[in-house]
């Protein structure tokens, strides 16, 4: 009974143990891409570029589209929101400033940039996958859904638009104020004529 149990685990084992070096790999490249922003971003627009031109070429699954819009909304509400709802908790954790003369405090989203990238990637090379597969082409009329995830949208902007008002926050850190001081004349200096 021993060799049973023993060939079972040792079968098992290297698929184990190749599933686990792929994942690695995987998250190596994934740990690599953080700092290169741009490209990622540039690599997701190819990735929704090609789902698209499949949703036209097909000219279907647009049930597939109409949920991948809702999951892409709801995304975008976590990266526009502060981690700390001043609305729900006014006291917890790094608020956002009320006042132009209070501190410098750099805008915390609830879904930072690379996992709004992660999720927004993964959904639509998901939803492209899914494109692949008859059982997902439920027919609809598409016109309809279209109207309804953009009164959808905006009536879900226009409450965070509200909020941003409201709370006086800007989802985007620019930094800290610079102002403009003295020129240095190293510039004047360095150009003369001997």
């Amino acid at each position: 009974m021993e060799g049973v149990g023993a060939e079972g685990a040792s079968v098992a084992s290297p698929v184990a143990q190749w599933g686990h070096d792929v994942w690695r790999i995987y998250q190596y490249y994934l740990d690599k891409s953080t700092p290169h922003t741009v490209y990622r971003w540039i690599g997701t627009l190819v990735a929704v570029a090609i789902y698209c031109l499949r949703v036209c070429y097909v000219q279907g699954f647009y049930i597939i589209a109409y949920g991948l819009g809702i999951y892409i909304l709801n995304l975008l509400i976590g990266f526009l929101s502060p981690l700390v709802d001043p609305e729900i908790d006014p006291s917890d954790g790094p608020s956002l400033p009320t006042k132009g003369s209070d501190e410098f405090k750099p805008f915390i989203r609830r879904l930072p940039e690379f996992k709004f990238w992660y999720s927004f990637t993964k959904a639509f090379v998901i939803a492209f996958v899914m494109t692949f597969f008859s059982m997902f082409d439920v027919p609809v009329f598409w016109p309809i859904l279209l109207c309804y995830w953009i009164v959808l949208f905006v009536l879900t902007m226009r409450r965070q638009i509200a909020h941003m008002i409201k709370y006086k926050y800007i989802p985007f850190s620019l930094g800290k104020q610079k102002y403009g001081g003295k020129k240095s004349s190293a510039s004047s200096s360095g150009s003369r004529g001997d």
